[in-house]
């Protein structure tokens, strides 16, 4: 009797033992499938583990040492002769990573900031964020993120200040370190491609930027060893951007006033069209160049844009990717039951094959909607950074002539202040921070908007159902059509009935039949304005997410402007940059520096009456002639240069005199 109860038992359809063995043997472990299926190649961890021969912990072991022994052989490379003169024949000087503030290496700068910046991207996801360290607790891994934030520029500022001293030994070094520092990222890669965290692609794909920027300075600092073993350093090159500012000086001094025609030419659409997307194309000009800084700011808010849209790429799709692989009937029925699937037979849950090929449809239209939103919003911010580009030029040439009131909406001092200094600082950093910000704010309005569009317009019309977006609007006609027809009304009144043209004006007209209808209407404009409200909100936030990584245009009016920090930073930017940099100051003071030719030897043979007569002066050869003519302008622009009123001589024993003026001072 027991056997045969237990079989009863066993045999019954309330039996436990069948549930786990049937339903969650077969469909809630997916992952136990034989057959090859999506998510066992996304699943991250059938990775095994991977042990390269040179660890990170061993890498930065090795190089930081080194990189602290160049740091330190670099530094006497640089004197300071004012005390200790006997030792070392000056005080070491310190090493700077560039002059980021003049004119410095532009691809070595962006390149090294770059690797920093990616650096920095990967220790939020890493579990041990300073490799010199052994693994710690998790209460003390956050302590550990802060001392990453100053180790890797340290770490990484070497490769940036070979190039500073100007040396070949500098050069060399400087090659050195940059050749390990790339084999030892590219052999990681190559033993270790695949990786556990988030994706096994993500560390590599994630590495781009550092292996390019690495092999970029591998071949740079070669490049600078040889020409500095083949030739001297010139004078030119003594000063960086010397040539840039004479060639800056030569455009200015070469422009001539064009005579432009008065008739004016209407421009067709097309001609319209094509030049407001050539705006958006920076087109070197001759005799201007982006400041260094600019350069590094749009290099690593560029990086910074790969670096968020990978993470949101690895992050989201193949997860969605692995869900609609692993979905089973079970789901399906549930999301019948909730009415997110549309089904013929709901009754009979059965047979859902129909069904569950809907939900891998919609599934994949989720992906597809993720990816389009996704290379959108990095295709904007691209182009909004390269829009910014002319900007710049534009406001930096208007400022460099003294035009104040051209980009700024009331009078600035071009003087470098505390706040100024500061900001200057933090504007590189600021864009690559603005810029990952709007990408994150892009992505999540554009995707809901892509997914509207495509389950409320595109899979309906696939599927040959009705929209419920076409519903509401069946069923409100008689509301559109009323919106509709009160705004053509007041069109044609306004054109046919309230407005009057005489010769050369217009003039108001039947002002009676005005007041009456703009009283008849009063209702039906309140619901006009009540979708002009809506829209006008999707504008505004449609248009600061989009310019949200701009700087030199600000996200609020002109009153309450200086309440934007990102347009605040720049404004100070702008002040520090045009007062310190100046190509025109620049240009004026390599002329003076520039050393006087020999005089002629004298004959020592003439006689004595001979000597003490004046002879006549040589006659000034076409050079001289173009090298005194440039010399006044230089000084002429100087003295008219309105940035500079406040630094003479009369300015400081007076400075109600020309202080607080900005226009022109005149002679």
């Amino acid at each position: 009797m027991a056997s045969n109860s237990s079989s009863g038992i066993r045999d019954s359809p309330l039996d436990p033992g069948i549930f786990l063995d049937e339903d969650l043997g077969s469909d809630w472990y997916i992952y136990e499938s034989t057959e090859s299926t999506p998510q066992d190649d996304l699943f991250p961890e059938a990775i095994p583990e991977c042990h390269p021969t040179i660890s990170p912990r061993m890498y930065h072991t090795i190089m930081a040492p080194i990189s602290l022994a160049v740091i330190l052989a670099l530094s006497f490379l640089v004197k300071r002769r004012r005390l200790y003169r006997n030792c070392w024949n000056g005080v070491p000087g310190l090493l700077s990573p560039g002059s980021l503030l003049l004119d410095g290496p532009r691809g070595a700068a962006a390149a090294v900031l770059g690797i920093v910046l990616s650096s920095l991207c990967q220790l939020v996801l890493d579990r041990d964020p300073l490799p010199l360290a052994a693994p710690t607790a998790p209460s003390a891994r956050e302590f550990w993120k802060v001392l990453a934030l100053f180790y890797y520029p340290l770490f990484y500022s070497p490769l940036l200040a070979c190039a500073g001293p100007r040396h070949r030994l500098g050069y060399g070094a400087g090659a050195l370190l940059a050749w390990a520092h790339c084999a030892a990222h590219l052999g990681h890669r190559l033993q270790c491609p695949l990786d556990t965290k988030i994706h096994r692609l993500y560390s590599l794909l994630s590495h781009v930027p550092i292996l390019l920027s690495l092999s970029l300075l591998s071949v740079w600092y070669p490049a600078l060893l040889v020409r500095s073993l083949r030739h001297e350093d010139s004078p030119d090159q003594q000063i960086p951007g010397k040539s840039y500012y004479r060639k800056y000086l030569k455009a200015v001094l070469s422009k001539r006033g064009r005579k432009e025609s008065s008739a004016k030419i209407e421009e067709s659409l097309w001609s319209r069209i094509r030049s407001y997307l050539l705006s958006y194309v920076y087109i070197p000009e001759e005799g201007f160049r982006i400041p260094l800084m600019l350069v590094v700011s749009l290099t690593v808010a560029v990086i910074a844009v790969y670096q968020v849209a990978l993470l949101l790429l690895v992050a989201v799709v193949p997860t969605i990717q692995i869900v609609r692989a692993g979905m089973t009937k079970d789901m399906v029925v549930l999301l019948v039951q909730f009415g997110l699937v549309p089904s013929d037979n709901p009754a009979v849950p059965g047979d859902m094959e129909k069904e569950l090929a809907t939900v891998r449809h919609y599934l994949w239209s989720l992906e597809v909607c993720y990816i389009s939103s996704l290379v959108l919003c990095c295709l904007l911010t691209c182009a909004m950074l390269l829009r910014s580009l002319s900007m710049h030029r534009s406001n930096l040439r208007a400022l460099y002539q003294g035009a104040v009131l051209d980009v700024f909406s009331k009078a600035h001092i071009l003087r470098p202040s505390r706040e100024a200094i500061v900001c200057w600082i933090a504007f590189s950093s600021f864009q690559a921070a603005f810029a990952c910000l709007g990408l994150l704010i892009q992505q999540v309005i554009f995707f809901l908007c892509f997914v509207a569009f495509t389950f409320l317009l595109v899979i309906p019309l696939q599927a040959g159902t009705s929209s419920p977006l076409f519903g509401i609007i069946r069923n409100m006609w008689p509301f559109w059509l009323t919106l509709v027809v009160a705004v053509l009304l007041q069109h044609l009144l306004a054109r046919s009935q309230f407005l009057e043209q005489h010769s050369l004006q217009k003039e108001l007209t039947n002002r009676r039949a005005l007041s009456i209808v703009t009283f008849l209407l009063f209702p039906t404009n309140v619901l006009v304005g009540v979708l002009a409200g809506v829209w006008r909100l999707v504008i505004s936030g449609l248009y600061n997410a989009v310019h949200l990584c701009r700087l030199d245009i600000s996200l609020l009016q002109r009153g309450v402007e200086t309440f934007d920090p990102g347009y605040h930073t720049y404004c100070h930017y702008l002040k520090v940059e045009v007062s310190q940099c100046h190509p025109l100051l620049r240009a004026f003071c390599c002329l003076l520096l520039q050393p006087e030719p020999p005089a002629a030897p004298r004959d020592v043979h003439l006689e004595e009456g001979l000597q003490l007569m004046h002879p006549k002066p040589p006659a000034l050869g076409r050079a001289r002639v173009r090298r005194i003519r440039a010399r006044w302008w230089v000084a002429y622009t100087l003295l008219h240069n309105p940035s500079l009123a406040a630094s003479r001589k009369t300015a400081l024993a007076d400075p109600a005199a020309n202080g607080p003026q900005l226009g022109v001072p005149r002679p």
